[in-house]
């Protein structure tokens, strides 16, 4: 039997949850407090297998609370619930040491799976989409790592120029601008011009929003 409780600021979600919990035949819901003083209580009271914990708390940081937890509990399930699903909050809950990251908005399959994962694998991190934001983590890193002879290649790209028209403008042979735009599309994991720019707008590489048009 699996023994959760919920750390939770929104009454309805709380509510949603008991009735989620009770209603499986492998799990018990314990308790649950609606802030980060009571949680911490709570937890150390009854001494969940699992805990579910609200990424945004009214008196605090869940995520900081749920890194607390971790510290203080090793083989605790911790289960992160957000309303928020940016890559960084997603982070966030990985560095924290939680067990897994679940959307307010998921399936109840989703959030059950969650819950089930962090009872036997506490130490182990579960998210749907951990490998695509990874992907974008990746491919934002890569158009940091752009040389500055590559950044400007890529405005040059993004202002519609070709390779002849960047070869001259950077005053370089032909052979090597194609060179500086092949690394490009390498490390922006892109295969053409179209690609390469949809990805450097998206990830904030343009001193000033290229042109997509041209």
């Amino acid at each position: 039997m699996i023994r959760v409780a919920v750390i939770d600021g929104h009454t309805v979600t709380r509510f949603g949850l008991f009735v989620l919990f009770t209603g499986q035949s492998d799990i018990k819901f314990l308790a649950d407090a609606s802030n980060v003083d009571a949680g911490r209580q709570l937890v150390a009271k009854h001494r969940p297998d699992v805990v579910t914990v609200a990424a945004t708390l009214p008196d605090g940081d869940g995520l900081q609370l749920a890194r607390e937890l971790r510290d203080r509990y090793p083989d605790l399930g911790i289960v992160v619930l957000t309303s928020r699903g940016e890559d960084d909050v997603l982070f966030r809950a990985l560095e924290a040491g939680a067990s897994a990251f679940v959307a307010r908005t998921a399936q109840t399959g989703e959030i059950l799976a969650a819950v089930r994962h962090a009872s036997v694998a506490a130490a182990s991190f579960s998210a749907t989409g951990l490998a695509s934001a990874m992907a974008r983590r990746d491919r934002f890193d890569a158009g940091h790592r752009l040389s500055p002879r590559e950044h400007q290649v890529l405005e040059l790209l993004g202002q519609g120029l070709s390779i002849v028209a960047i070869a001259r403008q950077m005053y370089v042979s032909h052979s090597t601008a194609k060179t500086y735009v092949a690394r490009i599309y390498e490390k922006l994991g892109a295969s053409n011009r179209t690609q390469a720019l949809m990805t450097a707008v998206r990830e904030g590489l343009f001193k000033h929003r290229a042109d997509l048009s041209a």
